[in-house]
Formats: structure tokens, C-alpha cells, sequence
């Protein structure tokens, strides 16, 4: 018989670590050797880079799908498995797309160099990867209760109401509080220095707008994951699976980022398309899963899903914005 969950942090905990060891390993090498110095990233790099990490979370997939099938004997519990992962997968890199529309508006904001937004997005990954960690830890505790179920169902679709009516370009790091207050707590300095986070200017020490900039947008990420990682606890309750799911997904932000930052507000429409999917998956948890004996199929969900992202984008290349 299939336990509860088929994958147990008691008895998968050396999986977790192992998975913690290699994302460490990809980072290192990723800083320590193909951007140990400053510099522009090319087109032709940031699509190879995205094409590296798309095609590692298809592998880790399919492997995942082979292991569920040796370790249960159950094509369907397989097939389900490698479903849910893709499906999380979809979901946390369509929605990391709002992340790119951020990173354009902080960086134009603190006026950081093409050469240096690298290593900021490094270095704001590893905290996202942290913060993430930390948020399902917590959401798996908590999922497990009906009336959270609910409650982040209901949260999701007024969120994806919310972002149907929201107007354009309203992050302004200016007029946020945790600007205001790191500037009143910390000696900023006036300008950038490089690739330097702190500086040491007449016995003082002082942080750079490049470390404001990266405070900023961990800050950030903090409240799309209050989105993103409900969104996925709709597809699959096993934590394993929305680990890394969503951890490939935030790999592969950085490439994203330079492969679209110069054509993103192209996509005008794609915000709809987000939107529909998180009323969709606020949908699932607050009854289109009680229709089908708790669990609504997993290979519609991902057919809707690739639709509604899919079609925003095509509707947005079909009826570009008017000037």
C-alpha cells in the first residue's frame, strides 16, 4: 500500500541534502567559473544558460519518474509523480516572469550596470532558495490542515482578481519602507564601486546601492513566494516535490531574466494569464478537487494551465500594446 506521503522528510532527509549539495555545486561553478569576473551577459549566453537548467529539471523528472516507478511497482503513482512536478514546475517559472518585470524597475532604478546585475541576481537567488526552503517547510506543516486548504485557496484567487485590475509599473522602490529604513540605518555611499556590496570610505564602513538593491529585491521575492508556494501545495502535497520543483524554477531565473528583460514589455497580456492561473489553483482547493474525490487530474491541471499561460503570451505577440 502507498503511504500517505511518498516521499517522507524522515526518511528522505539524505535526498534533501544530497539535492542541497548539487544546487551548491551548480552555483559554484556558475560564479566561481563561468562568471568569476564581471560582465555583460550576451543573448546567446543567457539562452544557452536557460536551456542548461530547463533541460536539468526534465532529467531530474524523468529520473524522479523512473525511481517512483522501481521503488512502488505503480505506473500510475509514476506517471502522477512526474505530472505533479512538471505541473509545479510550469507554475513557479510562468510566475517568476512577474519577478522579471521587478528586476527591470530596481535595477533601472539604482541605475546598476549591465555587468554587475549578475551577481546580483547570484546572490539573491541563494536567499530565495532560503526563503523558499523556509516557506514549505512551514506550508507542509500547515497544508495539512482543511481550513488552511481553504483559507490559501481563497487567498489565491483574490490575489489573481487583484493582479486583473492592477496598474502597470506600480513598484516604485522610492516609496517603499524597507528603502526608507535601511537608508536611515546603514551609511550608504553615493554611488556604485563595482561588483562591491561594502566599501570602507574614510574609516567608515558603508553599503553600496548595489547592496540596497539587493535587499530589495529579496524583499520581494519574499511576497511572490507567498503566492508561488501555495499555488504549488494545489498541485501535489508531497513537499519533496514542490522542493525542487520550485527550486529548478528559481535556477533558472537569472538566465530568464537576461533572456527576456529587453522584450518583456512585449508580454502586456501575460499578467491575465497569471491571474487566471492563480484563481485556477485557488479553484482547486476551494472545490474543483472535492469534485473529483480530492484530487482533480493532474494532466488537465497542466493542459490549463500551458493554455491560459501560453495563450496571454500569443494574445500579447497578436495585439501588441499601443503606443
Amino acid at each position: 500500500m502507498v503511504p500517505e506521503l511518498l516521499f517522507p522528510f524522515a526518511e528522505y532527509w539524505w535526498f534533501y541534502l544530497a539535492f542541497i549539495g548539487f544546487v551548491m555545486g551548480m552555483l559554484a561553478l556558475d560564479l566561481g567559473v563561468f562568471h568569476k569576473h564581471s560582465h555583460t551577459v550576451s543573448f546567446k549566453e543567457a539562452t544557452l544558460w536557460s536551456a542548461v537548467w530547463v533541460s536539468l529539471a526534465l532529467v531530474f523528472n524523468a529520473l524522479l519518474y523512473y525511481y517512483t516507478l522501481n521503488k512502488f511497482g505503480d505506473p500510475n503513482t509514476a506517471k502522477q509523480v512526474g505530472l505533479e512536478f512538471l505541473t509545479g514546475y510550469v507554475i513557479e517559472k510562468s510566475l517568476s516572469i512577474d519577478n522579471i518585470f521587478v528586476f527591470v524597475v530596481v535595477f533601472g532604478f539604482f541605475g546598476v550596470p549591465a555587468k554587475y546585475q549578475h551577481r546580483v541576481l547570484f546572490y539573491g537567488i541563494i536567499g530565495a532558495l532560503i526563503f523558499r526552503a523556509i516557506f514549505i517547510a512551514l506550508g507542509s506543516v500547515l497544508m495539512q490542515y482543511h481550513a488552511v486548504v481553504m483559507l490559501f485557496g481563497i487567498f489565491l484567487i483574490i490575489t489573481g482578481i487583484k493582479m486583473v485590475f492592477s496598474h502597470e509599473g506600480s513598484v516604485d522602490p522610492s516609496k517603499n519602507w524597507l528603502i526608507k529604513l535601511l537608508k536611515k540605518r546603514l551609511p550608504v555611499a553615493d554611488r556604485m564601486h563595482e561588483d562591491h556590496f561594502f566599501i570602507k570610505e574614510n574609516g567608515v564602513r558603508m553599503v553600496t546601492p548595489l547592496f540596497i538593491a539587493l535587499i530589495f529585491l529579496e524583499f520581494t521575492d519574499v511576497i511572490f513566494a507567498v503566492d508561488s508556494v501555495p499555488a504549488i501545495f494545489a498541485i501535489t502535497k508531497e513537499p519533496l516535490i514542490v522542493f525542487t520543483s520550485n527550486i529548478f524554477a528559481i535556477l533558472g531565473l537569472r538566465s530568464l531574466y537576461f533572456l527576456l528583460a529587453g522584450v518583456v514589455d512585449k508580454f502586456h497580456l501575460l499578467k491575465y494569464g497569471l491571474a487566471a492561473v492563480l484563481v485556477f489553483v485557488g479553484l482547486k482547493m476551494v472545490w474543483l478537487n472535492n469534485l473529483f474525490d480530492g484530487k482533480f487530474p493532474i494532466g488537465i491541471s497542466l493542459g490549463v494551465i500551458a493554455l491560459l499561460i501560453g495563450g496571454s503570451i500569443a494574445a500579447s505577440l497578436l495585439f501588441p500594446p499601443k503606443k
